[in-house]
């Protein structure tokens, strides 16, 4: 779990159907999200319909540090020009996973969408998370917003 100095490591396992693709990578100096790639065989892309929605694999498992979660996220790329995005976005990697990562891509778009091997197909961030304690009360106390909720704080007039 250690890296240099404070910054977590994530341990990442190619699996034999990714060996040959590029490991996740910060396309930037200050990007948020490693890019994930797509590990269909190259002779046979994977074709979503408008409408349809698959698991696409990666080629990836890890190991995320504990207090941390793995966010598969949209690429905004696709999702402007052929409407395509994450269909749990984000979809969560808890630290505990050892699977095989994936991406549950859907196409809203008008056009069928080819995803070729190596393709970038989402995102992932990695955050802390906390776990918490419930407890069962009587009463939550008041606020303001009271029990005011979807558009409650401002579309009154929209």
């Amino acid at each position: 779990m250690s890296g240099r100095g404070s910054v977590p490591v994530l341990r990442l396992l190619r699996l034999p159907h990714g060996a040959d693709l590029p490991l996740p990578h910060y396309a930037s100096a200050d990007a948020a999200g490693l890019d994930l790639v797509a590990a269909v065989p190259a002779e046979a892309p994977m074709v979503l319909a408008p409408g349809a929605f698959a698991a696409v694999p990666t080629g990836l498992a890890m190991a995320l540090p504990s207090g941390f979660e793995g966010q598969v996220r949209p690429r905004s790329g696709l999702a402007l020009k052929f409407g395509v995005t994450v269909l749990n976005a984000p979809g969560t990697v808890d630290a505990d996973y050892r699977g095989e990562v994936m991406a549950i891509l859907i196409n809203h778009g008008p056009a069928p969408f080819v995803i070729t091997r190596g393709m970038r197909i989402a995102q992932l961030v990695v955050a802390p998370v906390s776990q918490i304690m419930l407890e069962e009360t009587g009463d939550l106390g008041q606020t303001a917003r009271g029990v005011g909720g979807f558009g409650s704080t401002g579309l009154g007039g929209a």
